[in-house]
């Protein structure tokens, strides 16, 4: 008796005509993908900011003034030598927090568009640009 079985698998042609397909989706695809994550980072900045600026607000209402630039964001996890009446920390994590592109916000006080001016200078870390290298700021 012969053993007539008939292995099944599939064919070189058959691999080669899968990858191409998943190369050209994802050739499509990734471009789309990565044009949202990009957003998605900016309006995750937008959110830290106003976070940021409430827990500043909070700091001002105990001590009756913003932080110094000096004094920067560190003030609103570790108490100043010359603020009075701080009931921090201020942020949940007793720390601060670095933009989605991994640099730190930059903080002034006074700022030249408000009574602070806090920010980040995107994904270049450079002031200007557009898309995901547009700076992400408190005042607009």
């Amino acid at each position: 008796m012969k053993n007539n079985i008939r292995q099944g698998g599939f064919t070189l042609i058959e691999l080669l005509v899968v990858l191409a397909i998943i190369g050209l989706l994802a050739g499509l695809v990734g471009p789309q993908v990565m044009k949202h994550l990009g957003g998605a980072k900016t309006k995750a900045a937008k959110v830290q900011i106003e976070d940021l600026a409430g827990a500043l607000d909070m700091y001002r209402m105990d001590t009756g003034r913003y932080p110094t630039s000096s004094e920067g964001l560190k003030a609103l996890v570790e108490k100043p030598s010359g603020a009075r009446a701080w009931n921090g920390p201020y942020l949940r994590k007793n720390k601060i927090p670095l933009d989605p592109w991994m640099y730190d916000y930059r903080y002034t006080s006074p700022g030249e568009h408000g009574r602070f001016d806090l920010y980040s200078y995107g994904a270049d870390n450079a002031s200007g640009g557009e898309g995901e290298d547009q700076d992400v700021n408190s005042w607009e």
